[in-house]
């Protein structure tokens, strides 16, 4: 590795640390000081406080790298270009493709280091972290069962599923009703029970009504007590997407759900639009880097900014991602956008942005 490359890749990276700790520092300040007065009514053992917080890092890492690493290109350029460094290369006859090359290979590893948080790291962090709050910090009982946020979801081609409460493992349904409907979008049949459990690969429904719904508008009613039926869900279903706890599940989890049941309409849109933006939200950071490039050389080529100017660009640059990334989301999740393209929208347009402030470099 020539000794130049390993001299612009140690300046970035000592920048990049310096503001990846600057952003995670005030992230956790605030986070701290809004729920502490909440852990202190409960007497908290400061280690689960600790323990806590240590296992929120992944996540708060994951979001701030991206502007970690624009800011870090801004100021290294600037620092750069405040000390001729990058005018003396430039006569030596070093490219400007060269010059980014520490910068563009330092955000790659982070890229991936954040799609190995995205996957694994941060759905097991983030229920150990939400397992500690509940029950050592707030000391509240193992709860038997939780309200749904989702309650509904399709089961079939022509059918639709609600359920009001689900066990901590799953394996307990209360409040479960069944609609079958017909071609015409008619309600066809109807069942209702107290509950249904999970045993043996099987749900069976208990203390419930059957309802048919004839054409000409009569109603056979039957009771039972238990009854099986035919369910692709499993309990690990309802306690992570229908709980609406989607981002809790790792891509293996998202992957296992897809293909036990091939779902349709918003609730399809979600998952997979849920499941693309943590697959591009990792490469962000590519991004950033080459709009850093092009904003520190847009006016001349060899000239940066101040710090001042760079960390403004860089607040500015990261509002306006972000706001285009949300939209973009709520689109896809919405069914507006395809899941992939919602996805990968805020990369698209700033990656546009970049090339389009590059061709404007002046060599």
């Amino acid at each position: 590795m020539p000794i130049l490359f390993r001299y612009l890749l140690r300046e970035y990276g000592k920048i990049f640390t310096m503001c990846f700790s600057g952003l995670m520092t005030v992230y956790l300040v605030i986070d701290f000081f809004e729920k502490v007065r909440r852990f202190l009514r409960y007497d908290a053992n400061w280690l689960d406080v600790l323990t806590y917080f240590l296992l929120k890092v992944p996540a708060i890492s994951f979001q701030i790298a991206p502007l970690a690493i624009l800011m870090a290109t801004l100021l290294t350029f600037g620092l750069l270009a405040r000390g001729h460094e990058v005018t003396a290369m430039r006569s030596c006859g070093i490219s400007l493709l060269w010059i980014t090359s520490p910068f563009i290979v330092f955000a790659a590893a982070i890229s991936l280091v954040l799609l190995i948080f995205s996957s694994t790291v941060i759905p097991l962090a983030a229920n150990k972290s939400e397992e500690i709050r509940i029950l050592r910090i707030e000391k509240k009982p193992p709860a038997a069962a939780v309200k749904l946020s989702q309650p509904w979801t399709r089961v079939g081609t022509d059918s639709l599923m609600h359920v009001t409460t689900v066990s901590v493992g799953g394996e307990l349904l209360g409040g479960v009703s069944l609609f079958q409907f017909g071609r015409d979008f008619q309600l066809a049949d109807m069942i209702e029970a107290a509950e249904a459990r999970y045993s043996d690969s099987t749900w069976t429904l208990f203390q419930g009504l059957h309802r048919q719904f004839s054409s000409d508008g009569t109603v056979a009613t039957t009771s039972f007590e238990s009854r099986p039926i035919a369910l692709t869900l499993i309990p690990d279903d309802f306690t992570t997407w229908l709980a609406g706890d989607s981002e809790l599940m790792t891509f293996h989890d998202i992957r296992a759900y897809s293909r036990r049941r091939q779902q349709q309409g918003t609730q399809a849109a979600r998952l997979k639009t849920d499941y693309y933006s943590r697959i591009a939200f990792p490469f962000v950071t590519i991004v950033m880097v080459l709009v850093g490039i092009a904003l520190s050389l847009r006016r001349s080529g060899s000239r940066g900014g101040s710090m001042a100017m760079g960390i403004g660009q860089a607040l500015a640059v990261g509002f306006c991602f972000w706001t285009t990334h949300s939209i973009a989301i709520a689109l896809g999740r919405g069914g507006a956008l395809t899941p992939m393209l919602a996805a990968w929208m805020g990369n698209i347009v700033f990656m546009s942005f970049g090339l389009y402030l590059m061709f404007k470099v002046r060599y």
